[in-house]
């Protein structure tokens, strides 16, 4: 009682574009009876027998929803069973303070006496931790528990429990962050680790030639675990060689960089690049858990930083709020969460997932024609916000006073024809993610070819 599940519950629906429902209120609506008089006059068995079945019913719906139970429910065999068969279940924890602060008052037949109150917090307190798949505190923290993002700070120590089921796992990394956190993920894994590979750092992981040196490494059954450490261009690798490896294996993506925390390791896009383009090869792989610590970040190069920053400034547009100006740790809780609640509505980016491309057809048009090598993803991302609020008729400066783009040298030809070759053109025309204004994005948008090929000129040098 009290820990606001109705409240966060409803909000959590909107953000997955779910039904919401909540089991109280649909035991006012089946017996047309206030909850405290249903309590009070049939007696606390009775109304628990009601709850039991009602809980039940709604969880044997095949229709994903977002069910705020009520808080007794789940000393419920019944219910308990059926959360284990049909849901995710996230506890919503609240300490006694606020709970009681929060639920005294004559509507509560349970929250009359704070004694009695406290006693009934505590007694419940472990029932719900074992009935518990996640906790959370906010709206933020079940979005990313209903994605399969486990983020906390020292996760990385708890890896070997955090990684789903009980096979075998190989870890794979590249040599830098093999270097750095390579032993302590070994350490976490314990006796589940089976084998530690490496994939070459940056973009160069992303080609058949190192996807296939995995593959042939590897001997896992399909019983294992392929857990990727590092970087976007690590996770997205690692992940496509899992996606393809026995027909597909599970995997687990432990981004080291702000970039993989707050974009590139959440969603389940797994790719490859080809030379005519970036990641025209990959397949969508969902991990079976994301694991991000906010800590691995404290290794991370200034320029690596930077790069993430990008990332972090385009969800920030998108959200139309300026989230490039909070505290480290929750600028990566805040963007995991916006980008998961997007990528739970569209898995396989067949709607507005496509937002997220804000920015990036002009980016992965200027890393193709560098060769993916002498441009930083993030640096090109920059470049690529810029003519995309450009090309929106909106203010740059958000862009320009954090990121501070400058125009880079490449072939001016070959960039317009990777822009050309994006994968998200349909029928021969370029189609861009655009914004009317901050926090309201648009898409597709055709714009005419000429005023796309200037706004990506812009960001070249002569």
């Amino acid at each position: 009682m009290g820990a606001g599940k109705s409240t966060v519950g409803a909000e959590v629906a909107r953000r997955l574009d779910r039904p919401f429902v909540d089991v109280d209120e649909e035991l006012e609506r089946e017996t047309a009876s206030p909850i405290g008089d249903l309590f009070v006059e049939r007696g606390e068995p009775a109304f628990r027998e009601l709850e039991e079945n009602v809980t039940v019913e709604v969880l044997a719906d095949a229709m994903p929803s977002v069910v705020a139970l009520g808080g007794g429910a789940v000393t419920s065999d019944r219910v308990r069973d059926s959360l284990s068969d049909a849901a995710l279940t996230v506890w919503m924890q609240v300490d006694v303070e606020t709970a009681w602060q929060r639920a005294a008052g004559p509507r509560r037949p349970l929250a009359q006496d704070e004694e009695k109150f406290r006693r009934l917090y505590g007694e419940r307190e472990p029932v719900y931790q074992a009935v518990a798949d996640a906790s959370a505190a906010d709206a933020d923290n079940v979005v990313l528990a209903a994605g399969g993002v486990h983020l906390e700070t020292g996760a990385l120590a708890r890896l070997g429990t955090l990684v789903a089921g009980d096979g075998p796992v190989a870890l794979v990394s590249d040599p830098r962050v093999a270097g750095i956190h390579g032993a302590d993920a070994q350490l976490a894994l314990g006796d589940r680790l089976a084998s530690t590979h490496e994939l070459p750092h940056g973009e160069a992981a992303k080609t058949t030639a190192a996807c296939e040196a995995l593959w042939q490494e590897l001997r896992l059954d399909r019983s294992g675990t392929i857990v990727a450490l590092g970087g976007g261009c690590t996770t997205d690798a690692a992940g496509f060689a899992a996606a393809a490896y026995l027909r597909g294996i599970p995997w687990s993506p432990v981004p080291t960089t702000l970039v993989g925390q707050v974009d590139a390791a959440i969603g389940g896009k797994t790719a490859l690049n080809l030379p005519g383009g970036k990641n025209l090869v990959g397949a969508f792989h969902w991990p079976v858990r994301t694991v991000i610590d906010p800590l691995l970040l404290a290794t991370l190069p200034a320029d690596e930083r930077r790069a993430g920053l990008a990332e972090v400034v385009k969800t920030g547009l998108l959200a139309g709020e300026p989230l490039w100006e909070l505290p480290e740790a929750e600028l990566v809780r805040r963007c995991a969460a916006f980008k998961t609640a997007l990528c739970v509505r569209d898995p396989l980016d067949r709607g507005e997932r496509a937002i997220l491309n804000l920015g990036h057809t002009f980016a992965h048009a200027l890393e193709a024609a560098a060769s993916f090598h002498e441009i930083g993803h993030g640096e090109a991302v920059a470049l690529g916000l810029l003519a995309a609020l450009r090309l929106s008729g909106l203010d740059t400066a958000q862009v320009e006073d954090t990121l501070a783009p400058k125009p880079v040298r490449v072939d001016a030809e070959r960039a317009w024809e990777a822009l050309r070759r994006d994968k998200k053109s349909a029928n021969g025309r370029i189609r861009l993610v655009l914004l009317d204004a901050p926090g309201r994005p648009r898409w597709p948008a055709e714009v005419p070819e000429q005023d796309v090929r200037r706004a990506l000129e812009g960001i070249i040098a002569a």
